[in-house]
């Protein structure tokens, strides 16, 4: 690594620091608009056990999600966002026909 990048890392890594200990504010924030899960998975017509069973995740962990108690992140948000907007294309794909 070169002396420029290594510099810009290490400035980068203490801004980020100082946003943590709420030294400074970050200069942008992001929001994200809750995934309706439940509203999704009744759309697909599947069950909590079918359509976990479908997005490889535990029917406890869909539950916790459509409860609030927990919200899907990274690929599983996304992946959720599919089947929002195409559910009998996505799950089509997922159930492999």
């Amino acid at each position: 690594m070169d002396k420029n990048s290594f510099s810009e890392l290490t400035e980068s890594l203490t801004e980020g620091l100082e946003i943590v200990k709420g030294i400074i504010k970050p200069s942008r924030t992001f929001t994200f608009e809750p995934v309706q899960i439940k509203l999704i998975r009744e759309r697909t017509g599947a069950s909590q056990e079918a359509f976990a069973a479908m997005l490889n995740i535990s029917p406890k962990t869909l539950k916790n999600w459509e409860q609030g108690q927990r919200t899907p992140t990274g690929p599983a948000r996304v992946l959720l966002k599919l089947v929002e907007k195409n559910p009998k294309g996505i799950v089509k794909l997922l159930q492999g026909n």
